[in-house]
């Protein structure tokens, strides 16, 4: 029993790891260079030993957020189509999409390129999936056009990589409006 509690609190304590450097991140706008370990593991509730024991590097920890933010926008397909039109759905998940990208800027750019091969690999088929759902219902709803598939949306999303981070807050929502746009039949 004392082992599971300690399993218990171990999962706790990366979990809250985890989420303070999320929360982090995204108030830097994924700026990397303002992530301090030692911060987050204070803001945590933990010490240094323990965080650097979830998370041997920056690097470790930074890919960890990134499967996070993955996971919450891929889980968060089900329950947007429950609760909304296709469409709408769509809408909102690419305007989570739009935040998971701002983080997933600064990630990208600090994790070493063969670690992030391996995460991409690893981690993006589940995008496509979760996208192809959406445009799935879309369409049976006749809410998308037909000929539209998950390349062409993330081809389109690609805009979002060129947005200096100056602009994100006003041009990723007008860029999301314009593929929703982009998307609907004629």
């Amino acid at each position: 029993m004392a082992s599971r509690e300690r399993r218990a609190d171990a999962a706790a304590n990366r979990d809250r790891i985890v989420e303070v450097a999320r929360v982090e991140l995204s108030k830097s706008n994924g700026a990397i260079a303002e992530l301090r370990l030692h911060g987050i593991a204070k803001a945590a509730g933990v010490g240094q030993g323990t965080l650097y024991r979830h998370f041997p590097t920056r690097e470790h920890l930074l890919a960890e957020v990134y499967r996070y933010e993955l996971s919450q926008l891929v889980d968060a397909v089900a329950p947007l189509l429950e609760d909304h039109s296709p469409i709408e759905a769509l809408t909102r998940w690419l305007d989570r999409l739009v935040e998971y990208a701002r983080v997933k800027r600064g990630v990208m750019a600090a994790i070493e390129a063969s670690a992030w091969q391996n995460l991409y690999s690893d981690q993006h088929h589940r995008l496509d999936e979760a996208l192809g759902l959406l445009l799935e219902r879309g369409k049976a709803a006749g809410e998308l056009r037909e000929e539209i598939d998950v390349p062409d949306v993330i081809l389109l999303l690609g805009a979002l990589s060129r947005i200096p981070e100056t602009e994100w807050d006003t041009r990723a929502p007008r860029i999301v409006t314009v593929v929703i746009d982009g998307l609907r039949p004629h």
